[in-house]
């Protein structure tokens, strides 16, 4: 398909007709057609990085165009899966029409489902029915499905939503707050042992990053928002210490710990 053969094309057929032309082994991109389905995936998860920080950013038109780049990954993949003979993008689209009829039939159906919480539950009751239905490889527990290559912080949170889901979660945040601190004190007594493991040390951490992960469920917090806010101050607080540093003729490797702390200290009451 070329772009001159459609007649007034509409945008979405123009980008389709620009991704056949891109990888068309007569003229076309020679990078987009080596390109194969794993080595575009991480162009997608960066891609959805990206998105995300223009949302952090309330960039609007930074967010316009960042989706677009999004969406362009999406037809990369339905052109090669095309190629092979697998599925087009119509097949992605129609797909994603019918789940979306199929999960919100209080919309498009007679369900009375009124409130948001009612709707999350619904969902979920439906999307386990799925899996159920799509374990072919018999995989029928209530963790299946969650992608082990998300982001460590979200799928801790997704593991443990999945687990609350069947019963198995703590009463409250005071339990969870307790696991913390009994964490905290296997980690430290880690730290002391003189021959501690380096993999007995990764293990402690890990635990001790899960219950974080847990906090921020059962206080309604994103803890992927709440880390990459942490970061950015972190940030923001570090770059001002270089910036004291360098109007005094200094680098932080030039400065002790103690003056690096009193910066950090004049950073942080700048932000008050």
């Amino acid at each position: 398909m070329r772009h001159s053969q459609i007649p007034n094309p509409g945008p979405i057929e123009q980008l389709l007709a620009i991704m056949v032309k891109l990888r068309d082994p007569d003229g076309g991109c020679p990078w987009d057609i080596e390109q194969n389905f794993s080595s575009i995936a991480p162009h997608t998860i960066e891609e959805a990085y990206e998105v995300a920080a223009a949302i952090a950013e309330n960039d609007m038109p930074g967010l316009a165009d960042e989706l677009g780049d999004l969406l362009f990954q999406i037809v990369f993949y339905a052109q090669m899966a095309a190629e092979d003979g697998a599925f087009d993008f119509a097949t992605v689209v129609g797909a994603v029409i019918e789940k979306m009829l199929r999960r919100h039939p209080h919309v498009f159906g007679n369900a009375d489902i009124t409130t948001s919480a009612a709707q999350t539950r619904s969902w979920e009751t439906l999307k386990a029915k799925e899996r159920a239905a799509k374990a072919s490889d018999g995989d029928i527990s209530a963790l299946a499905g969650v992608a082990r290559a998300l982001p460590a912080l979200s799928r801790a949170v997704k593991l443990q939503k999945r687990a609350a889901r069947v019963g198995f979660d703590w009463s409250g945040l005071g339990p969870v707050l307790d696991k913390l601190r009994e964490e905290l004190v296997e980690l430290e007594a880690e730290v002391a042992e003189d021959d501690a493991l380096p993999e007995r040390l990764v293990e402690e951490v890990g635990d001790l990053l899960f219950v974080c992960a847990n906090i921020a469920r059962h206080t309604g917090v994103d803890a992927e928002a709440a880390l990459r806010g942490a970061n950015n101050k972190f940030e923001s607080r570090f770059r001002r210490i270089e910036a004291f540093l360098a109007e005094a003729g200094k680098q932080a490797e030039d400065s002790s710990l103690a003056e690096l702390d009193t910066l950090w200290d004049r950073a942080k009451d700048e932000e008050s």
